[in-house]
């Protein structure tokens, strides 16, 4: 794969992962009560809505910065992870409900893969 293919593929999901994550963060702290409930129902302490909330919201604007992408893709990670994790075990649903947390973590590793530095090699 081209330099330019691989860069034009990358701003392409850092974009559109980056407007998930806004609007997902947005949505959470927007109706943080019901959100810290849902929490609560599945058995996880009120506050970490909040630490989701602001990581989703701040991790979305952190996509955008070339500098920080790579970074905050992989901090993301962490986030699908436990909601793939969650959807699969305590969401009513199973994983069929948690198909947009499921392509949301391939995304950002798919991310995460084409931002990785490309190291030149001599021959």
């Amino acid at each position: 794969m081209s330099a330019s293919l691989r860069n034009t593929i990358a701003w392409i999901l850092q974009v559109v992962l980056g407007l998930f994550f806004i609007f997902a963060g947005f949505n959470k702290l927007r109706d943080m009560s019901s959100t810290a409930a849902m929490f609560g129902n599945l058995g996880l302490p009120g506050v970490l809505a909040y630490v989701v909330g602001g990581a989703e919201l701040l991790g979305g604007i952190g996509l955008l910065v070339p500098r920080l992408t790579r970074f905050i893709a992989m901090s993301l990670l962490i986030i699908m992870i436990g909601a793939v994790f969650m959807h699969a075990t305590k969401i009513p649903g199973g994983l069929a409900g948690g198909i947009p947390a499921l392509v949301c973590l391939i995304l950002l590793g798919v991310l995460v893969w084409l931002r990785q530095p490309i190291i030149p090699t001599t021959t």
